[in-house]
């Protein structure tokens, strides 16, 4: 799992290496692959990674990232869903409304009524930002989205993968979900996620040298 490249060059070398060091089933990128662009920078980083790929967008994309993903090698997760391996992702990208007015910035109710409609009870949820209250707090104060919390809450997701709160790097178990933020892959970080069933166990992968 990684996010928050924000264009990085050494982030996405980083991604890659890991691809191919680690040999994961499937790569998660969970949004701001590109710092407000170029889209196409989005599609050659996702084809470079070599191994099946699930990703959102972030806030920090411009919404031409989302065909861009597609137009890739790798499968689009915002506001849908896929099936791997008996397990439905479910995705959404960009970040709740902010004074930056940023274009892939949504209402909290946009948020719910996006996920509502393709979530799953027990699924994993692959969203930009974070949960409310969970690996969501910079400098002492809760960013996350609480239309996010009010769906995990709903459908009680086994996993939640999230990223937007560079600070907030950790992983948080909470009424039966385990939520996990890589912390930002421009700085090499990122997170291996075993899922044997309903067991999780999740690994944090610091700076450029871990693999």
């Amino acid at each position: 799992v990684a996010s928050d490249l924000h264009g990085s060059e050494m982030g996405i070398q980083e991604v890659v290496r890991r691809s191919k060091v680690l040999k994961p089933d499937l790569v998660v990128i969970c949004g701001d692959i590109t710092h407000f662009g170029p889209p196409v920078q989005a599609t050659q980083f996702l084809d470079m990674i070599g191994v099946l790929t699930f990703a959102v967008p972030g806030n920090c994309d411009p919404p031409e990232v989302i065909p861009a993903i597609e137009d890739s090698k790798a499968k689009g997760l915002h506001r849908r869903s896929q099936e791997f391996r008996g397990h439905t992702f479910v995705g959404l990208g960009g970040a709740p409304q902010s004074p930056n007015g940023l274009s892939m910035e949504f209402s909290e109710e946009r948020i719910f009524e996006f996920l509502d409609e393709v979530m799953v009870p027990k699924g994993i949820l692959v969203t930009h930002c974070p949960a409310w209250g969970r690996n969501d707090t910079a400098k002492g104060t809760h960013l996350g989205s609480k239309a996010i919390s009010d769906i995990v809450e709903k459908y009680k997701p086994k996993l939640a993968l999230s990223g937007h709160i560079h600070d907030a790097r950790g992983v948080l178990e909470d009424k039966g979900t385990t939520f996990v933020n890589p912390g930002p892959a421009k700085l090499g970080f990122g997170a291996l996620v075993i899922v044997d069933g309903d067991k999780i166990k999740v690994e944090l992968l610091d700076g450029f040298q871990k693999s």
